[in-house]
């Protein structure tokens, strides 16, 4: 393991090993022009498989990454903050094909603002929908909860 490595590893190590959401994760990231990280160290901070780092690249989700001269890949501090926003959109549910199209209209430039706004109040929608569906099953579960702890004695509703 080289000096680098180590370095990323340990600070993975203390960070739980993800970049967690999209703040600046200043701790982990090295100075810009220095900033060329090996597959396993992007597997070590995000916590992604190299299998999944390369899925990404092959459906168009990993905007274009750098290879080394011998054709390694080279992540860049602003290919981890597009991971740190992708993991987010992952985490709220959006398909895959929204968050790849959502990519394309990235690298289409600034005449997509509109277009991409319009895809993530959308999903925003979605996201306010699914949390109130699951503050409902919330109220469920703690009824349950409840009565097996002997709070209520009502018979059981399926």
């Amino acid at each position: 393991m080289t000096v680098t490595q180590a370095a990323v590893t340990q600070v993975a190590r203390t960070r739980g090993g993800r970049i967690a959401g999209c703040e600046e994760p200043t701790s982990i990231l090295r100075p810009d022009g220095q900033d060329q990280y090996t597959i396993s160290e992007v597997v070590t901070v995000t916590g992604l498989s190299a299998h999944t780092l390369r899925w990404y690249e092959r459906i168009g989700l990993m905007p274009h990454v750098d290879r080394s001269h011998t054709g390694q890949r080279r992540y860049t501090n602003r290919d981890l903050h597009w991971l740190a926003f992708v993991g987010k959109l992952r985490l709220t549910g959006m398909p895959v094909a929204d968050m790849v199209r959502y990519a394309e209209m990235v690298r289409e430039g600034e005449q997509t603002f509109s277009a991409r706004r319009e895809l993530l109040v959308a999903h925003r929608e979605d996201v306010h929908r699914r949390i109130a569906e699951l503050q409902d099953t919330l109220v469920v579960l703690d009824y349950k909860i409840d009565m097996y702890g002997g709070a209520q004695r009502a018979p059981e509703r399926a």
